[in-house]
């Protein structure tokens, strides 16, 4: 069997779809394209890609940007592709390694939908289209639940009647792809006591023994945590009581609250982006306040992971904040002096797309 293998990668936004196209082996894997989509759904999507200058999308529907990649993908002569990797952010309680996507997965998904109800509509709908788009080959499915699944007990357990356990009420964790993807960047380096901080629109914290996942800061969802830019992360579960019981908000209302006004765009009044917020912070004291509580959050929750660990080889920085706000990473290291932190800490891409490319090749071959 020819072990030699193209694989595009989908990795879905709620308005996004980043894909890589790859050539994995045994030995290694090559990047051959990758580009990202921007603003579907809009009059103002965009399309980018490896030798692609960004460019209006005229059709910004997941159909029509799968239509523009593979013009994209023949004009640069690409190999024939051998299957399609997505990202899935929860598979829920019963779906966890990547696995080919046939209707009795699709199914699964769907009744998972409601523990990540920010992601898993968008990834679907990228997964219906895809494979009326390319019915000819496999389909994985990749979890950013599965680097966490075998977290012990102590960490995937919550502290609620134990009946709700079994129904799959617990800490899943995610951001494992991008996880995996430091792992495997580590190699040989990769030390005992590990902390990955995941710093993005979405972000998390997680301790890693000797590459497993031991502990992380999201829960059930991924709205847990850490601030993120919309999400409110770790909060009083009192306080959704009071909202429910006193400003008589619904399930939809108190979703949109917690997921899309609340974090860094709900302290600031201002923006979810880190960039706009560290404009605005000389002269606005909200976005001064937003940065200040996400260094915090995160300084607070590396320290948890420490613990954990019972101590510390080395910190990895990662996600779009994480590896490009320098500012933001002094700022969190800055009061963490204390753990001996020199030498210890390092920036790390995120290579989701990478990381579902390997999973795909792994399972087809």
């Amino acid at each position: 069997m020819n072990r030699v293998k193209t694989l595009l990668a989908l990795n879905s936004g709620s308005s996004s779809l980043k894909f890589g196209v790859y050539r994995v082996s045994a030995q290694g894997i090559e990047t051959l394209l990758s580009g990202e989509a921007e603003a579907l759904g809009s009059n103002d999507g965009r399309f980018s890609a490896t030798g692609v200058a960004e460019e209006p999308l005229k059709d910004a529907s997941v159909a029509g940007v799968l239509k523009r990649l593979e013009q994209v993908l023949e004009k640069a002569q690409l190999p024939a592709l051998d299957a399609v990797g997505h990202r899935v952010v929860h598979g829920g309680p019963t779906l966890s390694r990547p696995c080919r996507i046939d209707n009795a997965v699709l199914g699964r998904l769907k009744q998972a939908a409601v523990f990540a109800p920010l992601h898993t509509p968008a990834a679907l709908e990228v997964i219906d289209t895809a494979r009326r788009h390319f019915p000819d080959m496999p389909h994985v499915a990749c979890f950013d639940t599965g680097f966490h699944a075998d977290m012990p007990e102590v960490a995937q357990v919550l502290p609620l009647p134990r009946e709700l356990h079994g129904e799959g009420i617990r800490r899943y964790g995610f951001h494992g792809l991008s996880c995996e993807s430091i792992v495997r960047q580590l190699g040989d380096d990769l030390p005992q006591r590990l902390v990955i901080v995941h710093l993005g629109n979405g972000a998390s914290v997680t301790a890693v023994r000797g590459g497993q996942s031991i502990d992380t800061s999201m829960g059930l969802t991924p709205s847990g945590g850490i601030i993120m830019g919309t999400r409110s992360g770790d909060i009083d579960p009192g306080v959704l009581v009071y909202l429910l019981r006193e400003k008589h908000l619904d399930a939809a209302a108190l979703e949109k609250l917690i997921d899309h006004q609340s974090g860094l765009l709900g302290i600031s009044g201002l923006a979810s982006d880190m960039r706009k917020l560290h404009e605005a912070a000389g002269q606005n004291p909200d976005a001064k306040l937003a940065i200040e509580m996400f260094c915090q959050a995160a300084r607070k929750q590396i320290a948890a992971m420490v613990a954990v660990l019972e101590g510390l080889d080395l910190l990895v920085f990662t996600g779009g904040i994480g590896e490009h706000d320098a500012e933001v990473r002094e700022r969190i290291c800055a009061g963490l002096k204390w753990l001996g932190l020199e030498g210890k800490v390092r920036t790390l891409p995120s290579l989701e797309d990478e990381q579902i490319a390997q999973h795909a090749w792994a399972l087809i071959t």
